[in-house]
C-alpha cells in the first residue's frame, strides 16, 4: 500500500509520500514521486498502485514530455498527456494482469504550474485516465491508504492555512496512517512548491528525524483524552 498526500493552499502546494514497498514478505523503499522542471514549467507526480504500471506510465510520459514540453502551456494539458499514457499501459497490460489475478491500479496526484496557468494547480488522476482538480473547498487529496489520516486533515486544514501548518498536519496524517498500517512507513519524502516559487523543493525525513514530533503528538492525544468531560459516563462504570 501507499500513502501520498497532496495539499493545495493559497500559499502553494505541499506533497508528502511514504517510501515503503511491500512485496509478499519482503519490504524495501523507493521514491513514489517524480519531479519535472523545465524553465517555467514545473510539476510533480505522486502515484499509488502497481509498481509496474507506475514505472511504465512514467517512462512513456517522460518521453512525451521531453519531446512536447513546449506544446503544453497549462498543467492540465500535461495531466491529459499522462492520462493518455496510463490508458496506453492499460491497453498493453490490463488483460495479462487480470489473467494473473492482479487488478490494473494506478492513482496519481499531479501538482505544479505552467506558464498560462493563473495559479498553481493540483489534480487527482484515476486509473481510467480521467481527473478532477483539487479546489480550495476541499484542499487536499490522499491516494493509497487514506482512511487513517483523513480525519486530522478534515478537522484542521483550510485553503488559507500556511505551508508550515499544512506540513505539520500533513505529518500527523502520515503518522496516524503509519502507526495503523504496517504497509506505510519511513522514509518520508516532502515536496514544497510555494506560490510564485522558482522550483519544487524536496526533502527526505528518516524516522529518527521526526520521532520526537510523533512522541509529542501521542502525549498530547493522551492528555486530551483525560481532559474530555466524563459526566456522561457516570453510572456506566
Amino acid at each position: 500500500m501507499t500513502y501520498c498526500l497532496g495539499i493545495k493552499l493559497k500559499a502553494g502546494i505541499v506533497g508528502l509520500a511514504d517510501t515503503r514497498i511491500t512485496s509478499g514478505n519482503e519490504t524495501s523503499t523507493a521514491e513514489k514521486y517524480k519531479v519535472f522542471q523545465h524553465e517555467d514549467r514545473k510539476l510533480f507526480i505522486m502515484t499509488s498502485g502497481l509498481r509496474s504500471v507506475r514505472d511504465k506510465s512514467l517512462t512513456y510520459f517522460s518521453e512525451i514530455l521531453q519531446e512536447k514540453v513546449e506544446d503544453y502551456t497549462k498543467l492540465y494539458q500535461a495531466v491529459n498527456a499522462f492520462g493518455e499514457q496510463v490508458k496506453r499501459v492499460a491497453q498493453e497490460d490490463k488483460s495479462a494482469l487480470s489473467e494473473s489475478g492482479l487488478q490494473f491500479n494506478i492513482h496519481t496526484i499531479v501538482g505544479g504550474q505552467f506558464p498560462h496557468d493563473d495559479e498553481h494547480k493540483l489534480y487527482l488522476l484515476y486509473p481510467e485516465g480521467n481527473w478532477i482538480e483539487i479546489a480550495k473547498g476541499y484542499p487536499f487529496t490522499i491516494i493509497g491508504n487514506s482512511g487513517y489520516g483523513t480525519p486530522v486533515l478534515r478537522r484542521t486544514l483550510r485553503h488559507d492555512s500556511t505551508i508550515k501548518f499544512a506540513l505539520k498536519t500533513g505529518f500527523l496524517s502520515f503518522d496516524s496512517t503509519r502507526v495503523s498500517a504496517n504497509d506505510v512507513g519511513y522514509p518520508l519524502d516532502v515536496l514544497i512548491y510555494p506560490k510564485n516559487g522558482d522550483e519544487i523543493r524536496v526533502r527526505r525525513f528518516q524516522e529518527e528525524d521526526l520521532r520526537s514530533i510523533s512522541n509529542f503528538w501521542g502525549q498530547k492525544l493522551t492528555e486530551a483524552v483525560h481532559e474530555v468531560p466524563d459526566d456522561w459516563i457516570n453510572g456506566l462504570e
